[in-house]
C-alpha cells in the first residue's frame, strides 16, 4: 500500500523557518521522483519543488527560491522541504506526491498523494 506522509507544519512568525517531511513507503523508492505542492484558500495547487531519485532538483516557483530548499534521503525514503524566510504568502496546505518519471511541476502528472500538513506564517 502506498503512503505519503508529510509532518512538521505549524504556525510561524514572519521570517520564521519550518521543515517539513514526507516518509514515503509501498512503491520502489528509487524510480520516483518527488515533489512538494502547495495549496493556499481558493486557490490551485501549485507545485513548490521536486527532486528526482538520483537527487536532481527544481523549483517551481521563483517566490520560493533562496529560501526553499529540497532535500532527499534515500536511506530512509524520505525528504525534506526546509523553508527559511517565511512569508505570510507561504500559508497553505503543503503536500508531497510521487510520480514514476522525469523532474516535474504538474499536480496531475503525480501518482501518489499524502494528506498534507497545513503551514501558518503569521504575527
Amino acid at each position: 500500500q502506498v503512503q505519503l506522509v508529510e509532518s512538521g507544519g505549524g504556525v510561524v512568525q514572519p521570517g520564521g523557518s519550518l521543515r517539513l517531511s514526507c516518509a514515503a513507503s509501498g512503491f520502489t523508492w528509487d524510480y520516483y521522483t518527488i515533489g512538494w505542492f502547495r495549496q493556499a484558500p481558493e486557490k490551485e495547487r501549485e507545485g513548490v519543488s521536486a527532486i528526482s531519485s538520483s537527487g536532481d532538483s527544481t523549483y517551481c516557483v521563483d517566490s520560493v527560491k533562496g529560501r526553499f530548499t529540497i532535500s532527499r534521503d534515500n536511506f530512509k525514503n524520505m525528504v525534506y522541504l526546509q523553508m527559511n524566510s517565511l512569508k505570510p504568502e507561504d500559508t497553505a496546505v503543503y503536500y508531497c506526491a510521487a510520480r514514476r518519471r522525469s523532474l516535474g511541476c504538474l499536480a496531475q502528472e503525480y501518482d501518489f498523494w499524502g494528506q498534507g500538513t497545513q503551514v501558518t506564517v503569521s504575527s
